[in-house]
C-alpha cells in the first residue's frame, strides 16, 4: 500500500430656461481602486489575517447599510420640502462618504477574491471504512420459486475526524459534519475491480469526479453471487493545488516526498541559500552541489530555469491501494476495516468568505436600484426645466423669446464652429481696414499655385 506525506493511510444651481438642460450625475461610479497586494500565501500565519480582512469588511459592509439608511432619509426629508426650494447634496450631488464605502467594499471583496484563490489549509484526518453486507445467502431445501436470489454489497465511506473525538469509542461509523467537505470531493477517480470469472460482463467500476460533480459521502456497489472473493480499491486523490510525487534524487536533497510545485522551488531556494551556493558575481545563477548535480546534470542553474528544469523529477502522487474480502458469512457488516488518510481542510473561514462573496453578488439588486433612482432624479431635473420654461414665458412672453432666440442662436453658432465671427461687422468696410488686413492678404497669394487665376498679377477681388 503505497504511502505519501499527504495521503498517508494510517489503517464581492437650478437650471437656467435659456440654456441647455443641465447635466445630472449618472449612477456613482466606484474610485479607481488602488494597487492591491495579494494576501499571504503561507498557511499557518496567514489565517489570523484573513479572520481580521473578513471582520473588517462586515465592518465596511455594516457601514455602508447604515450611509445608505440615512442617504434615504435625507432624500424623503428634502422631497417633503418641496421641489421648489434649491436642490439637496443628496439629490443633486453624490455624497462624498458613499464612492469611499463603495471603493472599501469593492477593494476588499478582490482582496477576499484573491485569497481563496490560495487558501490556507489545515490537515485532517480523513477516515476510510470499507467493509460489505449480504442478503439471502443461506439456500432452502426445496428453494422458493418466489425467492430473491443472493446478493452483496460493498460499501466505501468516508469521515473526517474531530480532534477531540474518537470514532472507535462510539462503535460506529460517525455522522458526516456539514462543516467539511464531502468525501467524494477528496478524490478525483475511483476504481473498484471485481473478479473476472465471477463477473466477466463488468468486473471494473470507475467513478471520476470530472464526469460526475455531484459530491457524495460514500459509494455503495450491490452484485447478485453468493461466491467470496477479493475486491481491488485504486483511491486516487484530488490535490488542490495540484501536488506532485518527487524524484528519489530530489527527494533525497529535500527531504519531501509529496508537495506542490511552488512549494518545490520554495524549498529548492531555502536549500541553495542554507548551503550559500548562490553566485555573488551573478545572483541570477546558483551554484550546484553534488546532490543538485544529481538533479540538473549541470555545475550552475539560472534560478529563472529552476521551475522547468525540476518538470522531469515531478510525477503524479501514487494512488492508495486497497483490498477488501467479501465475506458472505458471519457477522454484518462483515469485516469493518478502517484506513485513515491525512488530507488538506481549507479553513472554516473560507466558507463564511465564499458567503460573503455570493451575498456580494446579490448587491446587482442594490446597483438596479440605485439606476432606478438616477432615473428618477433625472426625471426630476428635467420636470424642474420645463417648469423653469413655462414659468419665464407666462411671466414676459416678448422678453422671453428673444431671450431665447438668442441663446439658441449662440448655441447654434458654437455647434457649427462659427462662434468667432460676426458677421454685422463683416459687412462693414472698417472691418477689413484694420491692421492684420494686409498681413493676411499676403500670406493668402502666397498660398496659391504660381499657375492659377489667383496668382500674382492677376486680379483679386476683396
Amino acid at each position: 500500500m503505497a504511502t505519501n506525506n499527504n495521503s498517508q493511510l494510517r489503517n464581492p444651481t437650478v437650471p437656467s430656461p435659456l440654456g441647455n438642460p443641465a447635466m445630472v450625475p449618472s449612477a456613482m461610479t466606484m474610485n479607481q481602486l488602488s494597487h492591491l497586494r495579494p494576501p499571504s500565501q503561507t498557511q499557518t500565519p496567514g489565517i489570523s489575517h484573513f479572520q481580521t480582512q473578513f471582520q473588517s469588511t462586515l465592518q465596511v459592509q455594516a457601514q455602508y447599510q447604515a450611509q445608505m439608511q440615512a442617504q434615504a432619509q435625507s432624500l424623503g426629508h428634502n422631497q417633503n420640502a418641496g421641489l421648489a426650494s434649491s436642490p439637496s447634496p443628496s439629490s443633486s450631488t453624490p455624497g462624498t462618504a458613499e464612492p469611499l464605502v463603495d471603493a472599501a467594499l469593492a477593494r476588499k471583496k478582490i482582496d477576499i477574491q484573491e485569497s481563496l484563490k490560495n487558501p490556507p489549509c489545515i490537515q485532517k484526518t480523513l477516515r476510510i471504512y470499507v467493509f460489505n453486507t449480504y442478503a439471502n445467502q443461506t439456500r432452502t431445501i426445496p428453494e422458493k420459486p418466489n425467492s430473491e436470489p443472493p446478493s452483496w454489497s460493498l460499501k466505501i465511506i468516508g469521515r473526517i475526524l474531530e480532534d477531540s473525538v474518537d470514532a472507535d469509542s462510539a462503535g460506529g461509523i460517525p455522522k458526516p459534519s456539514p462543516s467539511y467537505p464531502k468525501f467524494s470531493s477528496f478524490f478525483k477517480r475511483i476504481t473498484i475491480t471485481l473478479d473476472p470469472m465471477l463477473y466477466p460482463d463488468n468486473p471494473t467500476i470507475i467513478w471520476e469526479h470530472a464526469r460526475s460533480p455531484a459530491l457524495h459521502e460514500g459509494f455503495e456497489i450491490k452484485r447478485k453471487g453468493d461466491k467470496e472473493f477479493v475486491a481491488n480499491i485504486r483511491l486516487e486523490m484530488n490535490y488542490v493545488p495540484e501536488k506532485f510525487k518527487l524524484s528519489p534524487p530530489l527527494m533525497e536533497v529535500l527531504g519531501i516526498e509529496v508537495d506542490t510545485r511552488p512549494r518545490i522551488v520554495a524549498a529548492i531556494w531555502h536549500y541553495v541559500k542554507a548551503k550559500k551556493l548562490q553566485n555573488p558575481s551573478d545572483p541570477s545563477y546558483f551554484a550546484c552541489d553534488p546532490p543538485l548535480r544529481k538533479v540538473f546534470g549541470e555545475e550552475k542553474v539560472k534560478f529563472s530555469h529552476v521551475s522547468q528544469k525540476i518538470s522531469s523529477h515531478l510525477s503524479p502522487p501514487q494512488p492508495i491501494h486497497l483490498e477488501h474480502k467479501i465475506k458472505l458469512s458471519g457477522n454484518q457488516p462483515a469485516a469493518n476495516p478502517c484506513y485513515d488518510v491525512v488530507v488538506d481542510i481549507p479553513f472554516p473561514i473560507q466558507r463564511e468568505m465564499s458567503a460573503f462573496l455570493a451575498n456580494t453578488e446579490k448587491h446587482k439588486e442594490i446597483v438596479a436600484c440605485d439606476d432606478a433612482i438616477c432615473a428618477a432624479i433625472k426625471k426630476i431635473h428635467e420636470h424642474r426645466r420645463r417648469r423653469a420654461f413655462f414659468l419665464g414665458f407666462s411671466q414676459s412672453p416678448v422678453e422671453f423669446i428673444n431671450v431665447l432666440i438668442a441663446s439658441q442662436s449662440r448655441d447654434l453658432k458654437l455647434v457649427a464652429g462659427e462662434a468667432s465671427r460676426n458677421a454685422e461687422k463683416e459687412r462693414r468696410a472698417d472691418f477689413y481696414n484694420q491692421p492684420w488686413v494686409e498681413d493676411a492678404v499676403i500670406r493668402y497669394l502666397n498660398r496659391k499655385p504660381a499657375g492659377g487665376n489667383d496668382a500674382p498679377g492677376s486680379t483679386f477681388s476683396l
